[in-house]
């Protein structure tokens, strides 16, 4: 499936294939690629659930990346066929928190913990509708 699939075990799965302009001078991703490796992912795990940035954008709504953490574990390479996996770990009123990992097979890659906000079209900060909620925790 194009944008990836939601496992049984709740965690949604997203393929991403390394491209020569992915990698650095040695043959290894750049360490910022893997930033949109996680964000396409990001991006797919929301529309799994029903939630569309170009609908949020009609409303004056767009998520934002408050803060990132990145483990580097393992580097990737050309032509590597990654995949990106992606769960929510935790949802509040004014902000979700998601777990992502990048696997090469079993092997982890990289993984990342966002924490996301939704912002106003004033980019203000402000609280995630009870629907909206909903979706992110799967209820």
């Amino acid at each position: 499936m194009f944008g990836g699939e939601i496992g049984k075990d709740g965690e949604h799965r997203f393929p991403v294939r390394v491209y020569f302009e992915d990698t650095d001078f040695s043959g290894n991703v750049y360490h910022a690629a893997y930033l949109k490796f996680f964000e396409r992912a990001r991006t797919e795990y929301l529309r799994a659930h029903g939630i569309h940035h170009a609908e949020m954008a009609k409303a004056g709504l767009a998520f934002a990346v408050r803060e990132m953490t990145i483990s580097y574990d393992k580097a990737a390479h050309i032509d590597d066929l990654l995949e990106v996996g992606t769960r929510m770990a935790e949802a509040t009123a004014a902000r979700f928190i998601l777990e992502q990992t990048i696997r090469r097979g079993n092997e982890i890659v990289t993984h990342a913990r966002v924490v996301a906000v939704l912002m106003n079209d004033k980019g203000r900060p402000v609280r995630l509708p009870q629907e909206l909620r909903a979706l992110l925790s799967g209820s």
